[in-house]
């Protein structure tokens, strides 16, 4: 008999009238149901019986924890505590398991490393969700639980110690940024939208995406496929103080496609001209001083996830790209089947 199994003492259901559950018991009625019966620390009566019975309880454990030991929810209560800051909200402890919510509509940030080494900890799970993914108020990030029912206090402790000594090397282990109202400007290239051939479709789609991150276009021009006149508009947008400059259209490889040149000739320190990402693979970001300017391939108009979608929320959450954020799109980003 293991060290855990010592802990627990069984006895039948027909014998645990008054007796105190040790941890949650659930029911699963396949393709209806799946969810807690009876919560830990519920006092057995007569009338459970026919419940425990019919989800295969024919006998119980009552809970005799040894000095060292943690029940499930213990440990994982003392584990989100650990990694949990400001702005971030904890669960009830539910079947062993304990959830950490954003409390804010914003961009969450996880420090990967550090979840590396906590599942590197036998018996320790910590699951979350992708760094830099937007999340809704009430969103879950984290997961944390052990795997046995009782586990030792050591390894618990392991977690905390982790969790303290990233701190103090100056990471921050999980949190979520709030997004600025940016106020935008839009340039939309091409003669055929400016000579009114056609309807712009760009300007409408980046709107919607702005919105949703809390920031609004305050302005949008139309130029046609001239250079001069694409530079002219970056700086007259400049002058109204945005915070972001959006350049639609103009930028695959066509000798008319005049944006990236626009860009590099209006001063702009490029990052890149190009992501590793399928679709966006010809986004263009550069900074005009300290605000961001991108150049927006036709995909964003069509295409729901692009390198755009990618790249705006960590611009409105406040962060500047650097070329080693482009680089590390590639990995799982191909979307284009």
């Amino acid at each position: 008999m293991s060290e855990h199994e010592s802990m627990l003492r069984e006895v039948k259901v027909e014998d645990a009238i008054g007796m105190i559950l040790p941890h949650d018991l659930t029911q699963i009625l396949p393709g209806e149901f799946k969810g807690r019966l009876f919560r830990k620390g519920h006092q057995v009566t007569e009338a459970d019986i026919p419940a425990l019975l019919s989800i295969g309880k024919e006998h119980i454990y009552l809970m005799e924890l040894q000095p060292g030991y943690l029940h499930e929810d213990e440990a994982a209560q003392r584990m989100a505590k650990a990694i949990a800051g400001d702005g971030l909200t904890l669960t009830e402890p539910h079947e062993g398991k304990v959830n950490v919510k954003s409390a804010i509509h914003g961009l969450v940030k996880i420090d990967k490393a550090f979840v590396d080494s906590v599942n590197a900890i036998d018996e320790v799970v910590l699951s979350t969700i992708r760094s830099n993914t937007v999340v809704q108020a009430g969103a879950s990030l984290i997961g944390t639980r052990v795997i046995p029912l009782i586990v030792d206090e050591a390894k618990v402790a392991e977690v905390e110690r982790l969790a303290a000594a990233r701190r103090e090397e100056g990471f921050t282990l999980l949190e979520v940024k709030p997004f600025r109202k940016l106020r935008v400007g839009v340039i939309t290239t091409g003669s055929e939208v400016f000579k009114g051939r056609i309807k712009d479709k760009f300007g409408p789609v980046v709107k919607e995406k702005l919105a949703q991150l809390g920031s609004e276009v305050v302005d949008q021009r139309f130029v046609s496929d001239d250079s001069e006149a694409i530079v002219g508009e970056i700086h007259a947008l400049l002058a109204l103080g945005v915070d972001l400059v959006l350049v639609t259209g103009g930028m695959s490889v066509d000798p008319d496609d005049r944006t990236p040149g626009a860009i590099k000739q209006a001063g702009a320190r490029v990052v890149s001209y190009g992501t590793p990402m399928l679709p966006g693979s010809m986004l263009m970001i550069g900074y005009l001083g300290d605000v961001p300017i991108m150049g927006l391939p036709g995909c964003v108009m069509h295409d729901p996830y692009t390198s755009f979608d990618v790249l705006l929320p960590r611009i409105c959450a406040g962060e500047t790209i650097v070329r080693s954020d482009i680089t590390e799109m590639g990995y799982g980003g191909f979307y284009q089947c």
